[in-house]
């Protein structure tokens, strides 16, 4: 089992490339379209992203065994919340990677007669799921730096002339209608200058956030959800690819654990 963890690791930046290329080609389908292109033009580059498409598919065959070996990994983590969303988040990723292996059977012709919609939409769905445990996670460890930072000023710093509540990170409940307004818009700016110092300072949460985020427009649009657009999703495909490709080629930059 490790040698083929090894072998998807190895695999996985090939992967990648490919698919920036393929939303690459999403985007600039949508944009030749818009502009009034040739359709045989078109509908070239349309088959040129159906065909990475599919070999991105054939690059993840067997990718389900990395995702539970990181699931094993996970549960063994000491914080709960980081524990719970990463293990379920990683098994959501062992069933997406499933559903994605008997997609690539259906259409290369392996399994005959397989409802490919029915399959697309299961796999869509487990995506989804695992993005929005990640970016849960994402959040969980940003507000945990924040209220790090926050503590880290109000050591260092002269008392505020707008008293802090007991949560800093929690806007101002109740205050005289006098003083509501200064004191909601000295929080607004103090916590707004907390979380650019936060993100600012930490690359790899930034990243994996704007990556998350871009990427969960992709199953959204897919499920019919929130649709998009073939613009918008080839767009947000493309970006969280390079992202996901910076990971690689500087691995200090993928967010631990």
């Amino acid at each position: 089992m490790d040698s083929w963890v090894r072998f998807a690791a190895q695999s996985q930046a090939k992967e990648r490339v490919i698919r920036a290329a393929q939303y690459a080609c999403t985007l600039l389908g949508y944009t030749l379209q818009k502009g009034g292109a040739a359709a045989e033009l078109h509908r070239t580059i349309s088959q040129l992203e159906a065909h990475m498409s599919l070999s991105r598919k054939l690059l993840r065959l067997g990718n389900s065994v990395e995702a539970l070996e990181a699931a094993k990994r996970a549960i063994h983590l000491s914080d709960s919340v980081l524990r719970l969303c990463l293990t379920i988040s990683h098994l959501n990723r062992a069933m997406y990677f499933a559903c994605d292996n008997v997609l690539w059977a259906g259409k290369t012709g392996l399994i005959s007669e397989l409802d490919q919609h029915k399959w697309s939409q299961r796999s869509f769905r487990y995506y989804l799921f695992a993005l929005i445990l990640n970016l849960t996670r994402d959040v969980y460890e940003l507000r945990l730096l924040m209220e790090a930072e926050a503590r880290y000023r109000a050591a260092k710093s002269p008392p505020s002339p707008y008293p802090l509540p007991d949560d800093h990170l929690s806007p101002p409940s109740s205050a005289p209608a006098t003083v509501a307004l200064p004191v909601v818009s000295a929080w607004l700016r103090r916590q707004l200058h907390l979380l650019g110092t936060v993100l600012y300072g930490n690359p790899p949460l930034l990243l994996d956030l704007v990556k998350n985020g871009c990427d969960i427009f992709i199953p959204l649009d897919r499920l019919g959800i929130y649709p998009t657009g073939k613009g918008f999703v080839g767009a947000c495909g493309l970006v969280s690819s390079v992202l996901s490709i910076l990971t690689i080629v500087h691995p200090w930059l993928k967010l631990k654990p």
